[in-house]
C-alpha cells in the first residue's frame, strides 16, 4: 500500500506480525511456537528435511550392503587355512570400519546443514519473511563447515565417553575374572562391573546434558551471526545463563513429545504391515509380485518414521533457534532491533539499507559478568 501523506507525514500501517513474537517469551511460547513455526515455511523446511533424511539412509544402506557384500566375497574366496586369511580378515574389517566412519561423518554434514537451513528460516521468520531454499542456503553456507566441526565434537565427545567408560568396565571385568579363579573374585568383578556402569551414567549423563544445553545456541549463533566457533561457544555459553532451565525443559518437551509420535507411528505400522504382510502372502512370497508387496509392506512404515525424525529435526531446530532470540531479547535488547527492521522494511527501506538486525553490538552483548534479570511481560 502506497503511503498517505497526512500533516506533512508520511503514513504507513503498522507492520504486519511476523510468525515469532518481537518479545521476550514465555516458556509456553517457546513451546508452542517451536510446532506452528512449522507451518511458516513448510514446503521448504519439511520437505527438505525429509529428503535429507531419506537420501542419508538409502545412500547409507546402499554403500554399506555393497561394501559388504564385495569384501565378505573377497574374504571367502581365500581358504581358512591359508597364510593370507588374517590379513584378508583384517583388511576386511578395516575397510567396513573406514566406510562406517566416512558414511557417519557424511550424516554428520547433512544434520547440520538442516540444523542451519532451519536456524536462517527462523531468522527470516523473525521479521515477517518467508523465503526460499535458495536464500535460506546462501545465508547459512558460509557457516557450514563450522556446523560440520560442531556436530563432528559433540559426536567425538560422547564416543571417546562410551569408550572410556567401556575400557573400564572391561579392564574391571578382565581382571577380575583372569586374575583369580575363585568363583567369589568373578562374582566380585561383576559387582565392580555394574557399580562402574551405574556410576558412570550417574555422572556421565547429567554432564552430557548440562553441556548440550549450555551449548544449544551455537548453531543459531554460527548461521545468524556469521560468528567464529569459538566465539560462537562463548556466546552460546554466556546467553544461557539465567535461562538454563526453561531451555532444558523446552528441549525436553520437544524430543519427548516426538519421540512418542514415533511410537505412535510405528508400533501401529508394524503391525499393520505384519498383518497385511501375511494376507498377501502368507506362504511367503515366490514370485516378483509378492516379492515387491512384501518389500512395500515392510518399507511404509519406516517411512513414516523417517517423516517423524524428519519433522523431530525441524521443531528441535526451531525450538533451539527461538530460544537464541528469546535470549537476546532478553539480555542484548534485539526486539529492539528487529522492531526497528520490521518498521522501516514497511516503510520501504532497501535491505541494503536496513543493514543487519542481528548483528551484535559490542556495547549490549553479553560478558563475562552475570546478564541483568528480565521478567517477561504479559501476553497481549
Amino acid at each position: 500500500m502506497e503511503g498517505v501523506r497526512v500533516s506533512g507525514q508520511i503514513w504507513t500501517p503498522a507492520p504486519k506480525r511476523g510468525a515469532i513474537p518481537l518479545h521476550p517469551m514465555t516458556f509456553g511460547m517457546l513451546l508452542g511456537k517451536s510446532f506452528a513455526a512449522l507451518r511458516h515455511n513448510p514446503k521448504v523446511l519439511f520437505g527438505f528435511a525429509v529428503t535429507v533424511q531419506l537420501v542419508v539412509v538409502m545412500v547409507t544402506a546402499s554403500v554399506m550392503t555393497l561394501i559388504l557384500l564385495v569384501s565378505m566375497t573377497r574374504l571367502e574366496s581365500v581358504p581358512v587355512t591359508s597364510p593370507d586369511y588374517p590379513a584378508v580378515a583384517a583388511g576386511t574389517l578395516a575397510l567396513n570400519l573406514i566406510v562406517g566412519v566416512a558414511l557417519g561423518l557424511a550424516s554428520v554434514a547433512f544434520t547440520a546443514v538442516v540444523q542451519g537451513v532451519v536456524a536462517a528460516d527462523v531468522s527470516f521468520a523473525a521479521v515477517g519473511r518467508t523465503v526460499g531454499l535458495r536464500a535460506l542456503w546462501n545465508r547459512m553456507k558460509s557457516a557450514f563447515w563450522r556446523l560440520w566441526v560442531f556436530a563432528l565434537l559433540q559426536g567425538l565427545v560422547v564416543v571417546a565417553a562410551i569408550l572410556l567408560a567401556a575400557g573400564i568396565i572391561f579392564g574391571l571385568a578382565a581382571g577380575g575374572v583372569l586374575g583369580s579363579g575363585s568363583t567369589a573374585a568373578a562374582v566380585a568383578a561383576v559387582g565392580a562391573v555394574f557399580l562402574v556402569l551405574f556410576g558412570v551414567i550417574v555422572v556421565l549423563t547429567p554432564l552430557v546434558i548440562w553441556l548440550s544445553t549450555k551449548l544449544l545456541l551455537v548453531p543459531s549463533i554460527l548461521v545468524i551471526e556469521h560468528a567464529t566457533l569459538r566465539t560462537a561457544l562463548v556466546r552460546s555459553w554466556r546467553l544461557t545463563r539465567g535461562r538454563f532451565w526453561p531451555a532444558l525443559g523446552v528441549m525436553f518437551l520437544i524430543g519427548a513429545i516426538m519421540g512418542l509420535a514415533a511410537q505412535v507411528v510405528s508400533v501401529p505400522g508394524t503391525i499393520i504391515s505384519m498383518l497385511l504382510t501375511g494376507t498377501f502372502a502368507p506362504t511367503g512370497a515366490t514370485d516378483a509380485v509378492g516379492l515387491i508387496t512384501v518389500m512395500a509392506l515392510s518399507i511404509l512404515p519406516q517411512i513414516l518414521v523417517f517423516a517423524v525424525q524428519a519433522i523431530t529435526l525441524v521443531v528441535q531446530g526451531t525450538g533451539a533457534a527461538l530460544i537464541y532470540l528469546d535470549c537476546r531479547m532478553r539480555y542484548e535488547g534485539l526486539d529492539q532491533a528487529l522492531l526497528s527492521f520490521t518498521e522501516r522494511s514497511a516503510l520501504g527501506v532497501s535491505d541494503d539499507d536496513l543493514g543487519d538486525p542481528y548483528r551484535v553490538d559490542p556495547e549490549r552483548a553479553v560478558s563475562s559478568a552475570p546478564p541483568p534479570r528480565v521478567t517477561t511481560p504479559p501476553v497481549p
